[in-house]
C-alpha cells in the first residue's frame, strides 16, 4: 500500500481506534488493497456498504437501468414516507 512497514501496523491501529483519520489518498490505497470502492468506508450501515460494493461491480448499462428503476420506484412512494 505504500506505507512504511515499520509504522504500518501502528498507523492502521490509530485509524481503527479513531485516534487519527486517514487522508483521502491513503484511504483510496486501503480501499484498493481490500478490493472495495472508496465510498464503502463512508457508509453508516452494513446494507449500504454492501449495496455500494454490488453497484460498483455492475456494468455501466446495468447501473443506468438500476438508477432508472430506483427513480421510478421512488416516484411511486407516498410523499410522507
Amino acid at each position: 500500500m505504500g506505507l512504511d512497514q515499520s509504522s504500518a501496523s501502528s498507523r492502521m491501529n490509530h485509524y481503527e481506534k479513531g485516534r487519527h483519520t486517514p487522508d483521502i489518498p491513503t484511504l483510496k490505497r486501503v480501499a484498493d488493497e481490500l478490493g472495495v470502492p472508496l465510498p464503502y468506508f463512508l457508509c453508516e450501515s452494513e446494507k449500504t456498504a454492501e449495496l455500494i460494493c454490488l453497484i460498483e461491480n455492475l456494468k455501466e448499462a446495468d447501473k443506468d437501468e438500476l438508477i432508472r428503476k430506483l427513480k421510478e420506484n421512488n416516484n411511486r412512494l407516498p410523499n410522507d414516507v
